[in-house]
């Protein structure tokens, strides 16, 4: 139960770090009052996460599944380049991620 928590503690990341974008330097109130929501959200599930999951692996996971979200969504949202070396520093986030995750299990 605690990977899913992190992995949702992790989008929650990703709301956040898009909406700082919509927040346009905290000067609107909506997208504010979202941003923080998200990161107190995301904040929350991952020190519950924590309780059972190593500090090292959980903050490195909830940093991974936030910043591969929000790069694909930089590209989707913001039009932001898909070059084949972003897409390659993705693709070694991941491999990072299903790395330490099969390290919890030996």
């Amino acid at each position: 139960m605690a990977w899913v928590i992190l992995v949702i503690a992790g989008l929650f990341e990703v709301g956040w770090a898009i909406g700082l974008k919509y927040t346009e330097g905290f000067s609107r109130l909506w997208p504010t009052v979202g941003t923080v929501t998200a990161m107190v959200i995301s904040l929350g599930l991952l020190g519950l996460a924590m309780k059972t999951l190593p500090v090292g692996t959980a903050y490195a996971i909830w940093v991974g599944v936030g910043a591969i979200g929000t790069v694909i969504l930089g590209m989707v949202l913001f039009g932001e380049p898909a070059t084949p070396l972003r897409i390659a520093s993705l693709v070694l986030i991941v491999a990072g991620i299903v790395g330490l995750k099969i390290a919890t299990l030996v």
